[in-house]
């Protein structure tokens, strides 16, 4: 599960990285909640402001996406043909350590912005997750699908169906990630 993340990266540095036409009018943020509006990249290679969370019969947006139940769940497999790239630069899981609850930020280890697979109603957004990686097991047993940057345009391409990318769900070697739990005593970051 994914329920925070973050995206600190200059508008100039988004548009580049996204093949942008035009630079957006985005700002940083250092933390970007369920709700919150926040910039993802269309099939039509645009930049858009969105609300993260799809709407839910029982009022609780729905942030996250399983990738192995999109077909099944009639709430995706109704976006399935819209695709769409959510910019990050870390997101934030919580590990439980008994009664306490410790927060692990995690990021490409090169510090470099890169991409979730989303889906989109074209007003709201949802981030796609798998099962976690070995290496972050420990943390939570899930995470957010992480497009490999050669992957991203066959994302959100409007000329593939999903049957054509749905593969890209799958784990894949990717570029290295790294998590720092963040505890008040110290700061260890972990390479995968």
């Amino acid at each position: 599960m994914c329920s925070r993340y973050e995206l600190v990266a200059r508008p100039r540095d988004l548009a580049g990285r996204f093949r942008l036409s035009a630079v957006p009018p985005v700002e940083e943020k250092d933390e970007i909640r369920p709700t919150d509006a926040a910039p993802v990249v269309t099939g039509d290679g645009r930049l858009a402001l969105m609300t993260w969370g799809l709407p839910a019969f029982d009022g609780k947006p729905l942030i996250n996406a399983r990738a192995e139940t999109l077909r099944e769940r009639p709430t995706f497999r109704g976006l399935l043909e819209r695709r769409c790239l959510v910019p990050a630069t870390a997101y934030f899981e919580w590990r439980r350590d008994g009664r306490a609850r410790l927060r692990n930020r995690i990021a490409a280890a090169d510090g470099a912005t890169f991409a979730f697979a989303g889906l989109t109603d074209g007003t709201h957004f949802t981030i796609v997750t798998r099962a976690a990686a070995p290496a972050i097991a420990h943390i939570h047993d899930r995470m957010p699908v992480i497009l490999a940057e050669k992957d991203e345009a066959d994302w959100i391409s409007p000329a593939l169906h999903f049957e054509d990318v749905a593969s890209l769900l799958l784990p894949q070697a990717g570029r290295p990630l790294a998590f720092v739990e963040e505890t008040p005593r110290h700061f260890q970051p972990s390479l995968f």
